[in-house]
């Protein structure tokens, strides 16, 4: 008891003096440096500029991709994915923004960069930009009018395609979805008009526009002539339009799609060919049926092509068809599984090129560069809402999709060949 009261006596009594000592020496401190000669003073930092701020309305996102691909046979897909070790050469980055300033009006951008290829060497340029006008906006219906550079409305997948996130598997349906024309088909320059009509029977919407195709670039004219010529590929007035049916929320849904682009050739010095026209009028139809876990989707399209007026290439007026079917099962909201058959046929009237090879000298063994049949079968996990993992295989029987840019030799190519495929994406 002692210690503990001759301890607290000396507690207090260290309060009383620094309450009476602390006042008296920082007083003294005060009248001393009084004395003190004064120091120059140092001239003052610039005031900088204050940033303005960033309008409310302004959202900004983005996205990063990897993959890794492997495949059997001399099949280069996205880069050197036949070799022992895969490739790492398949990635995508993409920064958007959308600003509304007014209720009516919008703009929005796309900047991506996308390394898949000699086709997509990751040079960074405008996926799309445009403005969004909105004429008139009710609470069953709506109408509007956008000018710019957007996407070709083909299609389930074909206005998102670029955001690992919106795709279905890591590569969309080749049969529709080509990636060796993917800035072909991909978007376009013009001006486009839509709709919306909402009602208790579904809803119903449109788009449609007037539009000059994207046709600079290697990846384009290999896909339009299987190689490459002195001239180069020059856009002309082109249409493209899409109907949807959506049916209690989007358990039901129907689309029909059709564009026609349309592409004339400049020859260059000393070429072959001469100043002819390309015509691509693609017609295609879709649907898709969404329950609480599991989901079909199928599209079937038929492609007319046109070749006229080139010279010593005959003129040429065929149809392509090109179907698929898929099933997907999510396990749970974060694991997702996924099973494709996916068809292209070049020429429907030839569905196993045998009539093609047999009329080309030199070809009697590349048949099979006209079809390709690809069963999928994958797997999606998204580890957050913002960080997702595939894992995907491809059976393939013919190599119609392959680019001839990766595959310069197609004499060289397996006519079966396997395909795997490993994704990590992240958005933001």
């Amino acid at each position: 008891m002692y210690l503990r009261s001759n301890s607290g006596s000396r507690e207090r009594f260290r309060w009383v003096i620094a309450t009476i000592a602390l006042p008296a020496l920082l007083w003294s401190f005060s009248a001393q440096a009084d004395n003190l000669p004064k120091l120059p003073k140092f001239p003052s930092l610039p005031t900088l500029p204050k940033l303005p701020p960033l309008p409310h309305n302004l959202q900004i996102h983005g996205f990063a991709s990897q993959s890794w691909l492997m495949s059997s046979g001399n099949n280069n897909f996205f880069g050197k994915s036949s070799s022992d070790s895969g490739s790492f050469d398949f990635r995508e980055l993409g920064l958007n923004a959308s600003m509304r300033p007014l209720t009516r009006l919008q703009f929005s951008a796309q900047m991506l960069s996308r390394t898949a290829g000699e086709g997509s060497p990751g040079n960074v340029r405008l996926d799309f930009g445009f403005m969004d006008y909105r004429y008139f906006s009710g609470e069953s219906s709506q109408l509007g009018i956008r000018l710019g550079r957007m996407k070709t409305p083909l299609g389930f997948y074909n206005d998102t395609r670029d955001v690992p996130f919106t795709r279905p598997s890591i590569l969309l349906p080749q049969s529709i979805y080509f990636d060796r024309t993917r800035k072909l088909a991909l978007a376009a320059d013009g001006v486009h008009l839509y709709g919306e009509y909402r009602s208790d029977l579904g809803d119903i919407s449109f788009q449609a526009g007037v539009v000059r195709p994207l046709v600079r670039g290697a990846e384009a004219e290999a896909a339009v002539f299987g190689g490459q010529f002195p001239g180069h590929l020059a856009p002309e007035i082109s249409y493209t339009g899409r109907v949807n049916y959506d049916l209690d929320g989007g358990r039901i849904r129907f689309a029909v799609s059709a564009s026609q682009l349309n592409i004339r050739y400049i020859p260059g010095a000393s070429d072959v060919l001469q100043g002819g026209s390309i015509h691509f009028i693609p017609l295609i139809f879709s649907a898709q049926y969404n329950a609480e876990r599991w989901s079909l989707t199928s599209e079937y399209a038929l492609r007319r092509l046109q070749y006229n007026n080139f010279g010593v290439m005959p003129n040429l007026d065929f149809y392509g068809e090109s179907y698929y079917f898929q099933g997907a099962y999510r396990f749970t909201p974060e694991w997702e599984g996924i099973v494709r058959y996916d068809v292209l046929l070049t020429d429907k009237d030839d569905p196993h090129g045998k009539k093609w090879a047999a009329a080309q000298p030199g070809r009697a063994g590349l048949a099979h560069t006209r079809f390709a049949k690809d069963i999928t079968v994958g797997l999606r996990w998204n580890i957050t809402p913002e960080f997702m993992l595939r894992a995907e295989y491809h059976r393939v029987n013919g190599t119609a999709w392959l680019s001839t840019l990766d595959n310069p030799n197609t004499g060289n190519l397996s006519q079966h060949w396997d395909l795997f495929s490993i994704l990590g994406s992240y958005r933001f």
